[in-house]
């Protein structure tokens, strides 16, 4: 193309410009368009690229965009939600006009207000519940003994379990062997016959374990529970500062034990021991005695011999066996000059019972600090320390040479019964040196777990030597078993609430006891087995039956909700519920007693699933509890929820059908303790059911049989009245489906009124127009029945039902 045919095409355009009337005539010099462009060029630099981008898009759609960012810059939205301005009094309608904003306008700020408490309130909710989480988690890894200043929330605690396992039990072989004797000592307590001791039961199953230091463990322990019976009423607290029984008994098994190295040491060696007579403490001692002392070893030996054997290594010993009349003997046979001595011993063999004479007493410690404190002889101070209970700070290295004979020496050397100036040790000052001055490094109890529990155990520290054990994974189990025997026999003191740790102290005890929470080493025991064997979790959680929550519930059933709530085999825990209206089968049932039943226990379970908002779990245990009423209500709430959608195999629809077909089937014929408006919306509801289900299966006549029988929706104008007065009555469940209920009738009138205007159709043409008709009477009662009822409709469902009408017509 040159360049005359432009100009001409140019000419035409510019006279074709100026014949139009729409667009002014714009005439710009080139000068005046090169400043036209710098001015766009800097406003569009200004901008931004992002402007542009947005200027170009909404350009491209027909959209004024400085146009409607003038209008927006015009808006100011504060205004509608500041108090309107005041008016004159005699203005009533705009008076009334501005009464009816402003309330709007309070509400709508309550609201708000409320919203954001709310949103608030439960955002620090979740933040705490999250903490308490991680402060179990804290606490329960701690492995050392805890003050009583530590203070979390009793709490469901999450069970991890090796997937690896599957539905494998957890329980080892000598778990397993002291599960079954709880399940056995159980089945007698619930009975309510006679209680044997835990302590012989399990000290029994423990031989069977072939592990000589767990069977030392309970030998221990059998002889520190043969005291007097304890009084339930009583702290056990109380009960321990009866310290005669306890130390009697420690002695006892320590000199029965001594015994017993002396026998073995003697039987190794019989020709040099030269033992013969008749069997006694007395030639046992002097047979000992002969094997340990010659002529080499008997450096600084004082006073008499007996038979060729040193005085006071024959007396120490025969006191080491616990033999105070053989301890007489040998003093007899030394001679003279130790006639205070006797009496003493005399005194402490036929008068047990009674305090050692003062004057006696006191001469004798006279007679230690003046002569015998610097002998030579470490028996002779040994025993005169032990018989006048003087000189507590001297070790007596020479004569204590294991730590059994250090803890026979200072049991033997306390006081029960001293002044507060004196110098004498007591029982609590033993402990003290046992478990703080000494403590677990003296006695090396990382290497030697056992040892450690027993000098605890032996100064009666029962619940810091339980606690010590169950830090180890070899003995916990044992630590755990110890605990019930002694807590079955009101032998363990526990803390005033389940939510201390696992080792305080409590300030009004006497030092340095300790309080052990039997409940939190319970639930820390059972915690690894609780999914894979929920049978003996039972059994173990029994015995926290008389303990109590925070909130005053038992302990026990507070356990079994958590372990149901976690595992969700409700049917295995509680049983099913039968035609019969009485569930059947469960492991709880075998707990059933006068202070709790399945009942009490599955309506506590609902409550706490309710709380959580697992709604249908808690359905069944409302049902389990014998509260009906509950049960219908959450049921209905459920199926409101669904019952308009289509049946699915596996789907929370089916299930919650086929819930209330039972509740249905047996509710029949039946009176329940129910509200009528409860039970009457679920029996609209199981119509509903039958109602959708036919609707999602196209058998629409059979559907508006249903639904007419239930007077929801009216089939004429005649019934509109009647159906709106039904309407006011109904609870919140129907109304929400109400909407569901109008389109899926108006659904089952367009399909029938297409049916009927088919092709196929071969009715006369009367008689269609008048079944015509019918349905399109039907379809306007139904919209103006979605019109006049006091319920706010989602925003399509008039306009969907009106649409479907006008293609009616």
């Amino acid at each position: 193309m040159d360049f005359n045919s432009l100009l001409q095409q140019a000419q035409r355009l510019t006279n074709e410009t100026q014949n139009s009337e729409e667009l002014p005539r714009v005439e710009r010099t080139i000068s005046q368009v090169l400043e036209a462009t710098k001015e766009l060029h800097s406003r569009v630099t200004q901008t931004g690229a992002q402007d542009i981008q947005a200027h170009i898009l909404l350009g491209s759609k027909g959209i004024d965009l400085p146009k409607i960012s003038q209008k927006l810059e015009s808006l100011n939205a504060r205004k509608t939600f500041e108090p309107l301005d005041p008016i004159a009094d005699t203005d009533i309608q705009s008076f009334l006009k501005n009464e009816k904003e402003n309330a709007i306008l309070s509400v709508i700020e309550e609201v708000h207000k409320n919203s954001f408490l709310n949103a608030q309130k439960r955002k620090w909710e979740h933040i705490k519940s999250e903490w308490r989480q991680e402060k179990m988690k804290l606490m329960n890894a701690l492995v050392g003994p805890s003050q009583n200043w530590i203070d979390i929330q009793k709490l469901p605690e999450q069970t991890i379990i090796n997937e690896t396992f599957g539905t494998r039990s957890c329980l080892n072989r000598i778990e397993m062997a002291y599960a079954r004797e709880v399940y056995d000592y159980n089945a007698i307590v619930i009975k309510g016959a006679f209680r044997p001791s835990l302590v012989q039961r399990f000290a029994k199953v423990a031989q069977t374990f072939d592990d000589p230091k767990v069977n030392e463990i309970w030998e221990i322990m059998k002889y520190m529970v043969d005291v007097t019976p304890v009084s339930r009423n009583r702290d056990p607290m109380q009960s321990r500062q009866q310290v005669n029984q306890f130390v009697d008994q420690a002695k006892k098994y320590l000199e029965n034990r001594y015994k017993l190295y002396m026998s073995t040491i003697i039987s190794g060696n019989l020709r040099e021991a030269q033992r013969g007579g008749v069997p006694s403490i007395f030639n046992l001692v002097s047979s000992f005695v002969g094997l340990t002392f010659n002529q080499g070893n008997c450096f600084g030996l004082q006073d008499a011999t007996i038979d060729g054997k040193p005085l006071w290594p024959m007396v120490y010993y025969c006191l080491r066996c616990g033999d105070l009349q053989s301890a007489l003997k040998c003093m007899q046979m030394g001679g003279a000059g130790h006639e205070e001595f006797m009496q003493v011993l005399e005194d402490k063999i036929n008068k047990p019972e009674q305090k050692i004479n003062t004057k006696l007493e006191g001469q004798l410690k006279l007679h230690y600090c003046n002569k015998i404190k610097n002998s030579t002889d470490p028996y002779k101070k040994a025993v005169y320390c032990i018989i006048a209970g003087c000189d507590p700070n001297e070790q007596h290295l020479e004569v204590a040479k294991t730590t059994d004979d250090f803890l026979w020496i200072q049991l033997s050397i306390l006081r029960t019964d001293v002044s507060d100036n004196s110098d004498a040790l007591t029982y609590s000052g033993l402990q003290t040196m046992i478990l703080e001055k000494y403590g677990e490094k003296h006695f090396n109890a990382g290497e030697q777990q056992h040892l450690y529990f027993q000098v605890l155990a032996l100064t009666g520290q029962f619940e810091a030597a339980i606690e010590f054990l169950s830090r180890t994974e070899k003995y916990r189990v044992h630590a755990v078993h110890i605990a019930l025997a002694l807590n079955e026999m009101f032998l363990i003191a526990g803390p005033r609430n389940v939510q201390e740790p696992l080792l305080s102290v409590d300030i009004e005890d006497p030092i340095p006891m300790r309080r052990l929470n039997i409940a939190r080493l319970v639930m820390l025991y059972v915690k690894k087995f609780e999914i894979t064997d929920p049978a003996e979790a039972l059994q173990y959680f029994f015995f926290l039956r008389n303990l109590k929550d925070p909130e005053g519930r038992n302990l026990f059933l507070v356990c079994v909700s958590d372990l149901a709530i976690e595992c969700r085999d409700y049917d295995l825990i509680f049983g099913k519920m039968m035609p019969t209206g009485l569930p059947a089968g469960g492991l709880f049932q075998q707990f059933d007693c006068v202070e709790f039943d399945t009942r009490v226990a599955a309506g506590m379970v609902a409550e706490e699933l309710v709380r959580k908002g697992m709604f249908e779990d808690a359905i069944k245990l409302f049902d389990i509890a014998n509260m009906q009423s509950q049960s219908l209500r959450y049921l209905s709430l459920m199926l409101s929820q669904v019952v308009h959608q289509s049946s699915k195999k596996g789907s929370l629809r089916e299930r919650l059908s086929i819930m209330a077909c039972d509740f249905s089937e047996r509710l029949r014929g039946s009176r329940i303790e129910c509200e009528p408006q409860v039970l009457a919306t679920f029996n609209l509801l199981t119509e509903l059911v039958a109602f959708f289900d036919y609707y999602h299966e196209r058998k629409y006549q059979i559907a508006l049989e249903v639904l007419a029988n239930t007077k929801l929706v009216p089939m004429s104008m005649n019934d509109l009245e009647e159906c709106i007065s039904n309407f006011k009555r109904l609870g919140g469940e129907i109304c929400k489906v109400y909407p569901d209920i109008l389109l899926a009738a108006m659904d089952i009138l367009y399909s029938q009124y297409k049916a009927v205007k088919g092709k196929d159709s071969v009715m006369l043409d009367s008689g269609r127009d008048s079944q015509l008709q019918h349905l399109r009477q039907k379809a306007k009662a139904l919209t103006n029945m979605a019109a006049t009822v006091p319920y706010r409709m989602p925003g399509d469902t008039n306009k969907r039902l009106v649409q479907t009408e006008i293609l009616m017509h």
